[in-house]
Order: structure tokens, then C-alpha cells, then sequence
């Protein structure tokens, strides 16, 4: 048996076609294949760390593609925790945050299209597209199948998906002022010891723009009051996002997120109270919506300068579709013509966003 040697760039395409997804179409550095790379460690590794995926993703691809980010690997990390292909919990021996296989799932987007959601193990096939009689398509870090409306139910249960309301999938909390949400935190801070210097620190400066979030990002200086959004590293796993208290640029208390449960992860509770902090301050988050005006009737792209929850996404997720970020976005989505309004007043009710039409 001879040893035959072959180009990077082919072994990348085999990498790809190993992973179900088409290599004429697909490259190994895309979002599709990075969460397909995610799912697939994570189906023999899980129950594990974070950071354990990522570094088991970035030193198989990295030889391929030397330019691969491990901030890229990390954030199609994030969006699979934050649809529930992934499901990040808290270990109560050890208090320390690792993840889960998702269980199998489906979600009606519309009638004919469900999102399919969850991980088998040791890189078990999610469903059999033969016996299926129809294709998973992959868009980003999510996976649609288009089924006939009258007999899906019954198909994705015999394939062995449990059936997730939409309710049920996005666990979006109750809608509220931003200042109650803002009061709320401030309450629970109220109660908590002082903690002294936090090592490694960095903080959201509400004072800087909505539209540049990476921008956003500072370590704490001798001025700062009040409270700030942040993260501080820990010695297992990501980051962890908290909140701090400031008097004259010294922490007077800190909480950990989140707050309410140990299963949403932490930057859930922490966008949503920058959003808050941002709204309350008069300069609310933005995100842009237009389509093209000479297609009436056209979907609409949404594109989003910040993060959003994962509970935001996964409401996107099931009104629209990620498609590939406009310029200067950090993220977008195609949404329906006839949803367009509902998607403006969910961003505007739950997140306190105004559109920035042409911006």
C-alpha cells in the first residue's frame, strides 16, 4: 500500500466532504463548516470545555488553513450553545461552566421548513436524508429541511427528533422597561461583599458607539462609576461575563452571569443588560433594515453591529435565515417581506433597538 501525498487545499475539500457538506460549494474556513468541524468533535468529546472544542477544531484545521481565527471557531462555538445544538451547563462539584450534545430536535419555522437542532454521538448522522426523502440544507450554524407540511411530524419523529414549540425553543424572558431591567441588577449588586481588584478585567464602555462593538471593549480606567457589563477570565474555559460596580475606578461588588439559570450562558444576561444600559443612556443599540428597492416585495436584510442574546437569534433564526454580513455589520439575516414588521417590533419590545434605515 503506497503513500500518496496530496495539496493542502485538497486535503481541505476531503476535510469538508467528510463533514456532509458539499467542497465545490463550501470552504473549510466557513461558518458552515466550522460549526459542522464544532459538531462533530463535540460528538465524541462532550461533556467538555469550551475551550476544549476550540482547540480540538483549531489544531485539526489550522494545518489546512493557517489563517483560521480562533475567535472565528469561538463564535460559531457560541452561536451552536446559543441555537441548542450545544447546551453549556454549570457543574455544581466544581463551578465550572462545560457543554453538552443538544438533545435531537426539530422546530416549525414555517409550514414545510423546521430547523433541525441537537448532536448524536460519535458523529451519529442527526437524521437519514434517504429515508427522509429530503435534503438538510446547512446556512451558517443552522440546518433546515424542507418537508411536505402534512406528513413532517410523523417523519421527524420517526427519525427520532423531538418536536420543540416555538415558544418553547426561544425562551425569550418578559418584555420590560430598560430602567426596570437595569433596577433589578442594581438590587442584587446591592447585596454583595466587596471584591477588591478583579485581575484581567475588561468592561463594555457605554460611552463609546453602538456600531462598533470590538471598539467597545476597554479594561477599567481610574474614572469609571457606576456599573459595566464585563468579562473576567477564569483558569478553566471561556471568559466569564459579569457585572461591576465602580466608585472611582475600583470595584465595590461584582455578580457573575447568569444571574436566573445555568442554562442559558452568561452572555445572554449580559447583552441584554447592555442593551439596557445603552438604551437608558438615550443611545439604544441599532440594527439596519433594507431590501432592494427596485424588488418590491423582496425580503428584507436585517444586519446587527453587536451580539445579540442567544434567545434574539434563535427568534431570527425562525423568521429569517443568516446569510453573509453586509458591509460593516457584524451579522445579518434575510427576513420575509410579511415578517419585517414583527421583527422590528420584537428587536424594539425585548431589546429596546431602533432602526438605523440606510445607515
Amino acid at each position: 500500500m503506497s503513500v500518496q501525498r496530496i495539496e493542502p487545499d485538497e486535503a481541505a475539500a476531503v476535510a469538508v466532504s467528510v463533514l456532509g457538506l458539499d467542497a465545490d460549494w463550501v470552504d473549510i474556513t466557513s461558518k458552515e463548516a466550522l460549526c459542522a468541524a464544532l459538531r462533530r468533535a463535540a460528538s465524541f468529546m462532550c461533556p467538555a470545555s469550551p475551550r476544549q472544542l476550540v482547540d480540538a477544531v483549531l489544531g485539526s484545521l489550522a494545518p489546512l488553513r493557517p489563517g483560521i481565527e480562533r475567535d472565528d471557531v469561538a463564535t460559531a462555538l457560541n452561536a451552536l450553545i446559543g441555537s441548542g445544538d450545544l447546551l453549556e451547563l454549570l457543574e455544581a462539584d466544581n463551578n465550572r461552566r462545560m457543554v453538552f450534545l443538544g438533545p435531537p430536535s426539530y422546530v416549525r419555522k414555517w409550514p414545510g421548513h423546521y430547523l433541525l437542532l441537537g448532536i448524536r454521538p460519535d458523529a451519529g448522522i442527526l437524521v437519514d436524508e434517504d429515508s427522509l426523502g429530503a435534503a438538510v440544507t446547512s446556512e451558517s450554524h443552522t440546518r433546515t429541511v424542507i418537508l411536505d407540511e402534512r406528513f413532517a411530524s410523523e417523519a421527524l419523529t420517526a427519525a427520532g427528533l423531538h418536536r420543540q414549540t416555538p415558544e418553547q425553543w426561544i425562551r425569550a424572558p418578559r418584555p420590560e422597561a430598560a430602567a426596570t431591567a437595569i433596577a433589578a441588577v442594581r438590587g442584587r449588586l446591592s447585596s454583595v461583599q466587596r471584591p477588591g481588584p478583579i485581575t484581567g478585567l475588561m468592561v463594555l464602555d457605554a460611552a463609546t458607539p453602538v456600531r462598533y462593538y470590538k471598539g467597545r471593549w476597554r479594561e477599567p480606567l481610574s474614572s469609571d462609576q457606576g456599573i459595566f457589563v464585563g468579562t473576567r477570565p477564569q483558569a478553566y474555559g471561556s471568559p466569564v461575563w459579569c457585572l461591576v460596580e465602580f466608585a472611582d475606578g475600583v470595584p465595590q461588588a461584582a455578580l457573575d452571569f447568569p444571574l436566573g439559570t445555568s442554562v442559558a450562558p452568561g452572555w445572554d444576561e449580559g447583552r441584554r443588560l447592555q442593551a439596557a444600559l445603552d438604551a437608558n443612556r438615550g443611545t439604544p443599540q441599532l440594527f439596519r433594515a433594507a431590501r432592494p428597492v427596485s424588488q418590491p416585495g423582496a425580503d428584507w436584510i436585517f444586519d446587527f453591529f453587536g451580539p445579540l442574546p442567544s434567545w434574539a437569534e434563535r427568534y431570527l433564526d425562525l423568521v429569517g435565515m443568516p446569510v453573509t454580513k453586509s458591509q460593516g455589520a457584524l451579522f445579518s439575516y434575510r427576513v420575509p417581506d410579511g415578517a419585517q414588521q414583527e421583527t422590528r417590533a420584537f428587536l424594539s419590545k425585548m431589546l429596546w433597538m431602533r432602526a438605523s434605515e440606510g445607515v
